[in-house]
């Protein structure tokens, strides 16, 4: 019987989704090193989306302890902009079902910019529902961050058509009539909440980039608002801008 090339086996290995399988195997007896090579990277590329999806069913723990209690919608939230002198605090929330699958998603500071473009359309189209609240620089000013954040969060729950029997909250406890559960870094923790993460961050960085459009000159685009040099370069040489949060230092001494 003919030998499959090198090539051909590398195509086959494409196909193939576990290292169990009797084609799998039967390539650990060819003495070829090419095959031997190619046979290594296919099982380095098994193993690491073995550990991918243990991650990711590590991430959805608490949606499936939550819907096997008898709760059918579960929401995530999560806040974006909480550290800028400017630009508005972003807060989303996310409910996904048991068919969620984006196996990507975790906390939005870990992915590219691009893996979180990418990823916000696909949880767009999956989630069961996704909503947003905004609070610009004048509330956070008025309200102090902090509390600005938790009211955007309420405001995004608020906001749900399909009412939540559950909150898992990154970080933040919310004075909200519905039960919720708080975590630490929620964003590594917590699907859903990833996801929320990834939508407020896109939607914060999006929205940045047109201020950096009608405010040139603070690297509004790159910065989204943080105090880097360039920004504080620009507040110096051009002053505040309507977007500044003035209850913020070093804002304050240029206003």
């Amino acid at each position: 019987m003919t030998r499959l090339t090198i090539k051909e086996i590398r195509m086959r290995l494409q196909d193939e989704t576990s290292l169990e399988s009797e084609f799998v195997r039967s390539l650990d007896d060819d003495p070829r090193k090419g095959v031997q090579a190619t046979l290594a990277a296919f099982k380095r590329r098994i193993e690491q989306e073995l550990v991918r999806r243990k991650s990711f069913e590590h991430r959805f723990m608490y949606e499936k302890q939550f819907w096997q209690s008898g709760i059918q919608y579960v929401a995530g939230i999560d806040e974006v902009g909480r550290g800028p002198l400017a630009g508005p605090v972003v807060t989303a929330a996310v409910i996904i079902d048991d068919h969620f699958d984006l196996m990507d998603v975790t906390d939005s500071k870990q992915l590219s910019a691009h893996q979180r473009e990418q990823l916000y359309l696909r949880i767009i189209h999956e989630a069961v529902e996704v909503n947003i609240a905004v609070k610009d620089n004048h509330f956070i000013d008025r309200e102090n961050i902090y509390h600005a954040t938790q009211l955007a969060m309420i405001e995004s729950v608020n906001g749900l058509q399909h009412h939540p029997g559950q909150l898992i909250v990154d970080a933040v406890p919310l004075q909200i009539d519905i039960p919720q559960t708080t975590l630490i870094k929620g964003d590594q923790k917590s699907i859903s909440v990833a996801a929320a993460s990834i939508v407020a961050k896109e939607y914060r960085d999006h929205l940045m980039a047109v201020y950096d459009q009608l405010y040139p000159g603070y690297d509004f685009a790159h910065n989204m608002g943080y105090g880097t040099q360039k920004h504080i370069a620009g507040l110096r040489t051009q002053g505040i801008t309507p977007i500044h949060r003035l209850s913020f230092s070093p804002v304050k001494k240029y206003q």
